[in-house]
């Protein structure tokens, strides 16, 4: 999975300013609240297929609606019709897409031009596990590679800082990298 983006000289199309009062709202100490709140809802639709919607999310204590609606399906290969793309693209597309983001970000605010930014990743899941074959199988990930190509006006010591500051704080990466307690109820109507 590749993302790749031109942007112009003009602070890598995100404005400083907006980067730095976001920092400053976040680094309150205590006098507001700094948490970012997603969530995301999930409907079956048939075979493979299933839409996620996005209708908002909560920061600083308020909320902001959003209206996105994200197709998923299977490929043919694998029981779906190949509509959309699968759960596991999905899932490597958003760890991508917020280490693109963490990069324009940091290299914004230390003023380095991004000329071209590209994040491919793979890894493999066995079947056997997935389609519960075999209980000895992990149904999951043992690993996950991504390479990043990054071009602009920055030094190589430049931009060896921000990957070490992006992989340092992108949420995603870091939330596939570290165990999570993930918690979950079960409503049978």
């Amino acid at each position: 999975m590749s993302t790749t983006a031109t942007m112009s000289r003009n602070g890598n199309g995100i404005e400083p300013a907006a980067l730095k009062q976001l920092a400053a709202r976040a680094a309150c100490g205590g006098a507001c609240d700094p948490q970012a709140r997603f969530g995301v809802s999930t409907t079956w639709r048939g075979g493979a297929k299933s839409e996620s919607r996005v209708n908002g999310y909560d920061l600083h204590g308020k909320h902001i609606a959003r209206n996105f609606v994200i197709p998923i399906d299977e490929p043919k290969e694998l029981a779906g019709t190949g509509a959309a793309p699968n759960p596991q693209e999905v899932l490597m597309a958003a760890v991508n897409a917020c280490m693109v983001f963490g990069y324009v970000a940091i290299a914004t605010l230390q003023g380095v031009t991004i000329e071209s930014l590209s994040i491919e990743s793979h890894g493999e899941l066995d079947l056997r596990g997935v389609l519960a074959l075999d209980a000895k199988t992990k149904p999951g990930y043992e690993s996950l590679h991504y390479t990043i190509r990054v071009k602009g006006d920055g030094t190589p010591e430049q931009f060896k800082a921000i990957h070490d500051a992006v992989i340092a704080t992108s949420p995603n990466r870091w939330t596939m990298a570290n165990p999570v307690k993930v918690t979950g109820d079960l409503i049978v109507e």
